[in-house]
């Protein structure tokens, strides 16, 4: 296991009726006038926006509303936001809703206090170094971004999708995690969600770093949870056990408790950033078409690892003589799993064009040190047209 530092400071407030709590919590990280970010009408359909806005009431604490945040979000919702803090003195961000939602609140936050463009951040030429408090109320269990160090914006501006360098300092002061709000989810938005919480996980999980047994292990236990429990959420809408199991494993997938030690590989999730770029598909759509793809392009630098996998998430039986046959079992039956609860699986199904992937490699090149990327199999841009052929086939 590699030396590694690993802070992960957000208070969670897990279960039914936690969002009454709200008000509270941003009084205890220091909030005393609230920017509340959220996307469109589900969040008052469900009842979630009036649950959080009384909360703040009974707190006495004033609030001013940036909503119309969508997937894949975009900067000029970080600017707008960004022009609200300023204008009504907020000290504290409220994101009420799922990753797109928690990125942008986590974006205004290191931009508000920040005199150039917020973009600056993600180009390396300015360093988050300080941001307003995040809190979150999540409705949506995916992106895992309630807990973790990540932001992920798209600049309308050349349709740039990137992320700004990892770092602590954005972590959410604290997250309220009621699996209720998820019931009401669409059942694609609660695949997409499952997928990019595998994918969080499986880019820790393929690594070249030997003897971290206690992080696969984790990894792999998260991933059965996962594959077990998001057909019974489908089906079954009301079971708050299954959405509980998500909405607690997508937190863990991304807060990096279970690639702390490893080289992570990340892969599948820069190329799938183009994929979102160009056709505006959900992001865990997209991953279920690339992931297996990459998979397959890389197994053999790994073959034992990606039998691993097989056997211990989709329980395959290990063929020793042939452990490549075991590998790509485990491969087919990932697909097939991404396919059974109504996920995309090729280009064509996310209204991608073959012809498409020579312009997608080449934007991409457009991000500063944007080739090679990923930690287990370096990706160059052949690599990377090779991979995305795969998925148009």
């Amino acid at each position: 296991m590699n030396n590694f530092t690993f802070y992960a400071p957000t208070l969670f407030a897990f279960g039914d009726g936690e969002e009454q709590n709200t008000g509270a919590l941003v009084r205890l990280f220091g909030g005393t006038n609230v920017l509340l970010v959220y996307g469109g009408g589900s969040v008052k359909r469900n009842g979630a926006y009036d649950a959080v806005t009384a909360s703040l009431k009974e707190a006495g604490l004033p609030w001013a509303e940036l909503s119309g945040i969508q997937a894949n979000p975009r900067s000029g919702k970080v600017r707008e936001g960004i022009d609200l803090v300023r204008r009504e003195g907020c000290d504290f961000l409220l994101a009420l809703g799922g990753g797109s939602v928690i990125d942008t609140a986590k974006a205004i936050g290191f931009g508000a206090g920040y005199d150039g463009d917020f973009w600056d951040f993600f180009t390396g030429k300015a360093k988050i170094e300080t941001t307003l408090p995040v809190g979150v109320v999540l409705t949506i269990a995916a992106a895992g971004s309630e807990g973790s160090d990540s932001c992920v914006i798209t600049r309308e501006e050349g349709n740039l999708k990137w992320g700004c360098p990892k770092t602590d300092v954005i972590r959410p002061k604290f997250a309220v995690l009621n699996p209720r709000y998820t019931c009401s989810l669409p059942a694609y938005q609660l695949a997409s969600g499952a997928v990019d919480m595998m994918a969080h996980i499986c880019e820790r999980y393929f690594t070249n770093t030997p003897d971290v047994g206690l992080t696969d292990r984790l990894c792999e236990a998260l991933l059965k949870t996962i594959v077990e429990a998001a057909p019974k959420a489908i089906a079954q809408p009301e079971d708050y056990a299954s959405h509980a199991d998500l909405m607690w494993a997508g937190m863990l997938a991304h807060n990096n408790s279970c690639g702390v030690g490893r080289v992570q590989d990340w892969a599948s999730h820069q190329m799938e950033h183009e994929l979102s770029a160009f056709y505006d598909c959900a992001h865990g759509a997209g991953l279920a078409v690339v992931m297996p793809a990459w998979m397959e392009y890389v197994c053999d630098h790994d073959v034992l690892r990606f039998a691993r996998f097989a056997v211990n998430v989709f329980g395959c039986e290990m063929d020793f003589a042939h452990p490549e046959h075991t590998a790509r079992e485990g491969i087919a039956r990932l697909r097939e799993f991404f396919r059974s609860i109504g996920m995309p699986t090729t280009l064509e199904d996310v209204g991608g064009k073959a012809e498409d992937i020579p312009a997608m490699a080449a934007h991409r090149a457009e991000k500063p040190n944007g080739f090679p990327f990923g930690g287990f199999v370096k990706i160059g841009p052949e690599e990377m047209q090779a991979i995305l052929r795969r998925t148009a086939q």
